[in-house]
């Protein structure tokens, strides 16, 4: 029996949790639809990455039958949950708006002035837009976009006035559903104070018959096809790489099919019909249900707002950091440990902004992996540039999903001055650094700044991602990050580091020097305790040094939020525990404590212990040495440790037990706003 679970196995474990927050009846109603949506979009993305790449092992003969062995297990996983997901809907989330007088109707249950207004909302608004297909077996099938739901509809012709009925044959036809430039859901004028909202589907379904004129409606049933969405550059060493982005990304509209959803109430013969027009096999072919692209429901009217919405409290100000009268004063006096999304995002904006505007600074360096649209860290750094600084920025334009932006984001920097490095061959950058340097008093005559960070330079998903900042101007930090960003300028650079952990240097090995350490306090009698928090722990060589230190009598706490190979409850790993933690924020930080004799060794990193990560990636480590901030930062695992709310036990069956709530309830989301608040008191407010 292997000691390690699989890591798509593990994943679907994790995006059940996710779904389960839906069945949660104390949370507001439109917070559990959010994590239906978040389900279905978590669904979506791992069926064009994990499964394209799952069905990319079926061509090769010795790994053919383990990848369809594989498949076959998750196709019955996520059958199971789907059909969860489903009653779900139906049975709580649906009469549960209709509670409160929201209701979502489908064509046959409209009033006839609720019809009208479907009739005029159609010609008015989609009729133009809408070009029905007819399908010809081996001569006429339209190209099916990824994630695109569109309908299959069976017609046959209108018997003439006083003519014999004779037999007619049954033609089918698509017809894509325009919900890339219209909203999937559609408010119907209320009656009687009731809000009803139609799906855009079903808008069309209702008025097929003036798409098809001169044909009688026989069937319509929904489709939806996901392509393979790898644009196969991973390990790319050679070449212009960012060329062969801009490539590969119109082939990810056009990849091969790795799921084909279809109604499951679809006759067999038309399901066989689009088989053969579509050039389908037989294993990409899934059922499901009358409606496709639940993550649509992101976007799901409320006519009540903000009532059934969940209240996120707005991230707090850090009083002391704000006396001061500029950034680079506070960071001068004192490192600062910032805890996202519950403190502002605005002091790393503060930071890059004053830094655009101030005589003193010279230059800036940071790495970018992902930003938000019309990013203001973008904007700053453009500024800074304008205004004479030198910035040069590292753009990883292999950021899956994210290429595309990153490279729109770059040609805009570039355009203002700023010094552009692309994408390592072989490697991607998932560092999180940002290094400002500023003329001093000091006898260098120049001080340099940092910030580093778990999670990216985003500050949209800083609002609603949990995740770690750090500042500091410590030389013996700073020094090694000039190293790093030299590094990635010229890859040429022999480099050593003692401070940073850096992936590719000497990440993996501290790591285990550091648990080696633990077993060592273990085998002498001596208190050992490892507190790991993580988004994904795969790595097996990682897995194994944990297991040797279960064995060795070293306690192991791990918070990790997806996939998680390790397998509890076993021989060796009877002293790992493993939670799972899903509430309203994203649980994104990487966080590494060793008891160390009481010395407490902590890290944090943008690194999760994955093969990636580890050996593929440049990422960053950094520690915590001010014992305040080290304090702080116990308090908060030590909080989500107690969760007994929202966390969730592993057992090896990769179930997601329940714990006991014995005593006091603790949510810890909810805790950690209450910490921070009662430890730095003022309540940040932006609107």
């Amino acid at each position: 029996m292997s000691s390690t679970i699989n890591r798509d196995i593990s994943w679907l474990s994790f995006n059940y949790r996710v779904l389960q927050e839906s069945f949660d009846e104390e949370l507001p109603l439109y917070e559990r639809i959010k994590f239906m949506a978040i389900y279905s979009s978590n669904l979506d993305e791992f069926f064009r990455v994990r499964v394209g790449a799952i069905r990319h092992l079926l061509t090769i003969p010795a790994e053919a039958p383990k990848a369809q062995e594989l498949l076959d297990q998750i196709n019955f996983i996520v059958s199971r949950q789907q059909k969860e997901f489903g009653k779900n809907f139906r049975e709580k989330i649906i009469p549960a708006l209709e509670k409160n007088k929201i209701y979502l109707l489908n064509d046959s249950l409209l009033s006839k002035s609720q019809l009208q207004f479907v009739r005029n909302y159609f010609q008015d608004e989609l009729i133009y837009q809408i070009q029905p297909v007819l399908l010809v077996k081996n001569k006429v099938a339209p190209f099916l976009q990824n994630g695109a739901i569109y309908f299959v509809v069976g017609l046959q012709a209108k018997q003439k006035k006083n003519n014999k009925p004779t037999k007619r044959r049954t033609r089918y036809a698509i017809v894509k559903i325009p919900s890339d430039i219209h909203p999937r859901f559609v408010e119907l004028p209320p009656e009687d104070g009731k809000f009803g909202i139609i799906f855009l589907d079903d808008i069309i379904r209702v008025n097929l018959d003036q798409l098809f004129k001169g044909y009688e409606i026989c069937s319509c049933h929904s489709i939806k096809l996901s392509r393979d969405a790898d644009l196969h550059i991973e390990d790319e060493y050679e070449g212009n790489l960012v060329e062969k982005v801009k490539k590969n990304l119109s082939k990810r509209k056009t990849g091969a099919p790795s799921r084909f959803l279809y109604d499951e109430s679809m006759p067999g013969s038309v399901l066989e019909f689009l088989k053969e027009c579509f050039q389908l096999k037989k294993n990409e072919m899934i059922p499901g249900a009358r409606y496709h692209n639940f993550f649509d429901f992101f976007r799901f009217p409320n006519p009540l707002s903000p009532q059934l919405e969940a209240h996120i409290p707005q991230p707090m100000r850090i009083p002391e950091l704000d006396s001061y009268p500029s950034i680079f004063e506070a960071i001068k006096n004192r490192d600062w440990l910032l805890n996202f999304p519950y403190q502002s995002y605005d002091y790393f904006l503060r930071f890059l902004q004053d830094a655009a505007y101030d005589p003193k600074v010279l230059e800036i360096k940071a790495t970018q992996y992902r930003v938000a649209d019309n990013s203001a860290v973008v904007s700053a750094l453009i500024e800074a540039a304008r205004n004479g600084k030198k910035v040069t920025v590292f753009v990883e334009v292999k950021a899956r999903f994210d290429e595309e932006t990153n490279l729109k984001s770059a040609q805009q920097m570039a355009a203002a001055g700023i010094q552009i490095i692309y994408s390592i061959p072989g490697l991607k950058v998932h560092a999180k650094a940002c290094l400002i340097s500023r003329i001093s008093g000091n006898r260098r005559g120049i001080r340099h700044y940092a910030f580093m960070s778990t999670g990216n330079f985003n500050e949209k998903t800083a609002r609603i991602y949990s995740d770690h900042g750090f500042f500091t101007c410590k030389q013996e930090y700073t020094d090694e990050l000039i190293k790093l960003f030299d590094y990635l300028e010229s890859q040429n650079t022999l480099v050593t580091f003692n401070k940073l952990l850096v992936a590719q240097f000497n990440m993996v090995d501290e790591f285990s020097r550091l648990i080696d350490y633990e077993i060592a306090s273990a085998k002498q009698g001596k208190k050992s305790h490892i507190i790991i928090k993580l988004n994904n722990l795969e790595d097996e060589i990682m897995i194994e040094k944990l297991y040797k230190a279960s064995k060795a009598g070293v306690k192991i706490d791990l918070i990790v939020r997806s996939i998680c190979c390790l397998k509890p409850n076993s021989d060796y790993s009877e002293n790992i525990t493993v939670r799972r933690i899903v509430d309203t924020f994203l649980e994104h930080a990487r966080v590494f404590v060793f008891y160390h004799q009481g010395e407490q060794k902590i890290y944090l990193s943008s690194a999760d212990w994955m093969k990636r990560n580890l050996y593929h990636r440049i990422e960053l480590g950094f520690p915590l040495e001010d014992q305040i901030l080290k304090q702080e930062m116990l308090d908060i695992l030590s909080l989500q440790l107690k969760d007994n709310t929202k966390a969730r036990i592993l057992d090896e069956e990769l179930n997601n037990k329940v714990i006991p709530q014995e005593g006091e309830k603790i949510r810890a989301q909810h805790a950690i706003y209450e910490y921070l608040r009662n430890k730095y008191f003022k309540v940040f407010d932006d609107d």
